[in-house]
């Protein structure tokens, strides 16, 4: 079978090609792919090339599909797990696979499997690793989102703290503690936020910030102060930028006595410190965001580290438990819509990957079967005004409360134009 992918060579070299898979051994599956997140991962593999970890030394011959956070449906299902996956299950993926140890993940290290496709072969060390997830709940992209939750699921498990004289860790963030989302209205700030209103065992008090007006409105504007205070949670959203002293401003909503949990969601030194400088007695601070310099640093106060017991962390990604707990919540209605502010196909994926960090907004989902420039929803009204098809998804979206919905997906993929294959 024929599949058409976008394909990374080198250092900023991406093509979109059309070539032959090989065939099926038993011990594989063939899919097709619906959606891809395009993730900030990628924009970073791709500047690096083959000097970033997951993506091979000799991809200038070999080149790999690039995209993690996919969804799609099941063709063809090898005989070996026939047992366990059938033909039209619809399916996510765990690119991090551990397999033997490797780095090696679908979306930067294999020739045949990745988001950014048509058609797909899954080895079968996907499935040895049970990292192909089957999804029940509707839609497709809600699974492509799956991926990008459970890496905040997985940052959250690995907050860990200890009781004064104990080295048992007590795994998570702390139930009625204070919690800190520091540059936390982009897109997986955003998804922290969801994950915390739809969770047990939820902080008492949530303080997000971020130095973008814009986006924390945004924010508030789909996590609402008024729906967290109904989940026994006291939200904030606050910009920094525009105070004096941040630090004492932010440790005042604590009576001065500091966040058990901050998380730090920006590769920015100053963000990381300030972080630290948050952190009460046994605090725990995460660090989320993956830098793209090998030698980022930022300043810990080691005295608190040390009679202080804080403690810090950082995680690269979910594992498996965190994906079916992502894929869990939303078949059983969490919403991850809020995420999402543009849509493309599959002919967009590599302007969109390169320029990633310049364009404004959130996920930029990709429709991998149509032929469409990446389009922020905010622009379907103004687009709709010459195209029914942009005129229809403004209505929908209109209803959904301007987000994307299960309901426009399944207009654009009835009545956008698909590619060649």
């Amino acid at each position: 079978m024929k599949t058409k992918a976008v394909r990374i060579y080198g250092k900023n070299d991406l093509r979109l090609e059309e070539f032959e898979l090989p065939p099926m051994k038993e011990g594989e599956i063939l899919a097709k792919v619906v959606s891809d997140s395009i993730c900030m991962s990628s924009h970073k593999a791709t500047l690096q090339g083959p000097e970033h970890k997951r993506i091979p030394d000799n991809v200038a011959e070999n080149p790999t599909i690039i995209g993690h956070e996919f969804s799609g449906e099941l063709i063809e299902v090898g005989k070996k797990w026939s047992d366990k996956f059938k033909p039209g299950q619809k399916f996510s993926v765990q690119p991090a696979l551990n397999y033997k140890g490797s780095l090696d993940a679908p979306g930067y290290s294999y020739p045949y499997i990745g988001g950014n496709a048509t058609h797909i072969l899954i080895p079968e060390e996907v499935m040895v690793m049970d990292c192909l997830l089957t999804y029940d709940g509707p839609g497709y992209f809600p699974a492509s989102l799956a991926e990008p939750m459970s890496c905040v699921i997985g940052a959250f498990n690995a907050n860990y703290h200890t009781d004064p004289g104990s080295y048992i860790h007590k795994m998570g963030i702390v139930e009625g503690g204070s919690l800190a989302i520091l540059a936390g209205a982009g897109p997986m700030g955003l998804a922290a936020i969801n994950y915390v209103l739809n969770r047990s065992g939820k902080p008492k008090l949530m303080v997000v910030t971020d130095v973008d007006d814009q986006r924390l409105q945004r924010a508030e504007s789909l996590y609402s102060v008024e729906q967290a205070r109904g989940k026994g949670i006291d939200l904030k959203y606050i910009n920094p930028g525009n105070l004096d002293d941040p630090v004492n401003h932010l440790r005042s909503f604590t009576s001065g006595s500091g966040y058990s949990d901050v998380f730090v969601f920006a590769p920015v030194s100053e963000v990381v410190e300030q972080g630290d400088q948050l952190l009460a007695r046994g605090g725990c601070l995460n660090f989320f965001a993956g830098p793209e310099d090998p030698r980022f640093t930022a300043l810990i106060n080691f005295y608190n580290l040390h009679y202080e017991s804080t403690h810090i962390v950082g995680t690269s990604g979910g594992n498996n438990h965190d994906m079916v707990t992502a894929l869990s919540m939303m078949a059983e209605g969490l919403d991850p819509a809020g995420l999402v502010t543009h849509i493309g196909g599959l002919n967009a994926v590599i302007d969109t990957t390169k320029r990633l960090p310049e364009i404004a907004g959130g996920k930029k989902l990709i429709y991998t079967h149509l032929n469409m420039d990446l389009v922020a929803i905010e622009d379907f009204e103004r687009l709709g005004k010459t195209n029914p098809l942009f005129s229809e998804l403004a209505n929908i979206t209109r209803k959904h409360n301007e987000l994307w919905s299960v309901e426009a997906e399944a207009y654009l993929l009835r009545y956008a134009t698909v590619n060649s294959q």
